[in-house]
């Protein structure tokens, strides 16, 4: 088993696809389950009163295709780093830049989620900032100072500036 990836057969997906714009969910399933499906009957059931729902699938498709982006709601803010904001191309993973960029903030007493392979499995680098709703306007204008300071000193650490 050493070096084998683990990947599930079916996975369900809701929050991120739509990125909170539009109310969406799907079902991903393995080659191997999707081809047993489509050479079996080819029939599964499913429904759900907004299934197929055009409005809902153009927010999850455009959601798919911007990513090096920063939203949120209220105070919970995620902050996706590209290499290249032209393209939103993404670091390479080797370089694992969240977890960097979480190092680096807790060196200035900032504390951040932080996620790898969220566009593919492997690519794709992202943190959360989660402050709580008390926060002042001047404890957020630390927070984007301390972040952005982490932000930089990661892309130092990595190499890339």
């Amino acid at each position: 088993m050493r070096g084998r990836r683990c990947a599930p057969d079916i996975l369900a997906i809701a929050k991120g696809l739509g990125a909170d714009y539009q109310a969406i969910g799907a079902t991903l399933v393995s080659d191997e389950i999707y081809d047993t499906i489509v050479g079996g009957s080819g029939f599964f059931q499913h429904g759900h009163t907004y299934i197929g729902h055009a409005t809902a699938c153009a927010a999850a498709l455009a959601v798919q295709r911007a990513i090096g982006d920063v939203h949120g709601r209220g105070l919970f803010t995620g902050v996706e780093l590209v290499r290249d904001r032209a393209s939103k191309a993404p670091f390479d993973p080797k370089h694992k830049l969240h977890a960097v960029i979480k190092r680096e903030a807790m060196q200035r007493s900032l504390m951040v989620y932080p996620m790898g392979g969220t566009l593919d499995g492997q690519n794709g680098d992202h943190v959360l900032i989660a402050p709580p709703f008390i926060t002042t306007g001047a404890q957020i204008e630390t927070i984007a100072e301390r972040l952005a300071d982490a932000i930089d000193g990661a892309l130092g650490v990595i190499g890339v500036r």
